[in-house]
């Protein structure tokens, strides 16, 4: 089983952090309590700059669920179409080559659900597998790839195709006045990734990794830690500050275990590929695995560049680090973390 591939999509409009924050500002002009504290919130999530679905200035023209949601699926399948395309074509494969479909994504609904969409639009074999995933959150992107590397162990012959989108502007609350939404309205971000992965008999282009393993983690009675509250205007973050603990307390213990089940340790790890949930949980991620800030360097760049992208933002990451041609031999760890509780483990080897 290996990953062939990424594919990477954005929207046009990107925005320095400073012209997001004061439109915001403008926006929650007539609360001054909200106004006065946005800028310092968004200055600590570090972000410098994002994408986004819609113009700066929309933002706050759409009245409803059923307007916001509408915008969600036309740009959805805008980028869903740009990154499955460029992972295939990056693959040298077709659609249909594609045997199946895993879909993620926790910022919008649709039924007919985008990848039956894709479907239609790219040309998939009628006899596509999909499956659509919902819920899962910043951990997807990474439990994704895991579900897709369990079919493909059952046909060495497959190809599955793995696609996040998620466009978190369009979650923009502006009734909600909790610490929890003004920082996520400067934490995330838009974009979309595609991943290809391949069985055993299908040949993979040189400097493909090898899933060696996965595993994945619950922790039970955690459901408040992370999610959304989903009513008639939309989804609301749900977003608790135990969260870098977890990660400090819970993930180190859970990667020493898989890794041990393998004959390794952390010191066998070469590359680290670490979903950037935000600048403490990162921090929380180091100190709990003992990592210096170099082995998640690409979390970092990405989360200044593009801010937390939810589930789509591991596969960027992954998507440098294939790039950079990590050494024949070496081994990997790709995590996530997500609404669960949860943890996502993928064991790769290059």
């Amino acid at each position: 089983m290996k990953i062939t591939a990424v594919g990477e999509a954005f929207p046009e409009h990107y925005h320095s952090q400073a012209e997001i924050t004061a439109r915001l500002e403008e926006l929650w002009s007539h609360d001054p309590s909200v106004a006065k504290r946005i800028a310092s919130l968004h200055e600590n999530v570090l972000v410098k700059g994002r994408h986004l679905t819609m113009p700066l200035e929309s933002y706050g023209e759409l009245r409803t669920f059923g307007e916001t949601n509408d915008a969600w699926i036309q740009g959805a399948v805008e980028l869903g179409e740009r990154a499955v395309t460029q992972a295939l074509e990056t693959a040298g494969l077709a659609p249909e080559d594609v045997d199946a479909i895993f879909f993620s994504t926790v910022t919008g609904v649709a039924s007919p659900s985008i990848d039956a969409r894709l479907a239609n639009r790219l040309r998939f074999r009628p006899d596509l597998k999909r499956i659509p995933m919902f819920g899962l959150g910043c951990v997807a992107g990474a439990a994704a790839v895991s579900r897709a590397a369990d079919f493909v162990r059952g046909d060495p012959n497959g190809v599955a195709l793995v696609l996040t989108i998620e466009l978190c502007s369009l979650t923009l609350q502006l009734g909600d006045r909790s610490v929890a939404n003004l920082i996520s309205t400067g934490l995330f971000g838009d974009g979309a990734t595609a991943a290809v992965v391949v069985g055993d008999a299908v040949a993979a282009p040189a400097g493909s990794p090898e899933i060696v393993a996965t595993r994945s983690v619950f922790y039970p009675d955690t459901e408040e830690v992370m999610g959304w509250t989903i009513s008639e205007t939309g989804f609301r973050i749900v977003l608790s500050p135990q969260v870098p603990a977890i990660a400090r307390e819970f993930l180190p213990g859970d990667v020493d275990a898989f890794l041990g089940d393998h004959g390794l340790t952390k010191d066998d790890i070469g590359t680290w590929v670490c979903h950037p949930g935000g600048p403490k949980v990162l921090e929380a991620l180091q100190d709990g695995l003992g990592l210096d800030r170099s082995a998640v360097e690409l979390s970092w760049d990405a989360l200044e560049r593009c801010g937390n992208l939810s589930s789509a933002s591991v596969l960027m990451i992954l998507r440098e680090t294939l790039a950079r041609r990590p050494a024949e031999g070496s081994h990997g760890v790709m995590l996530a973390m997500g609404p669960g509780f949860c943890s996502e483990l993928l064991l790769l080897q290059w």
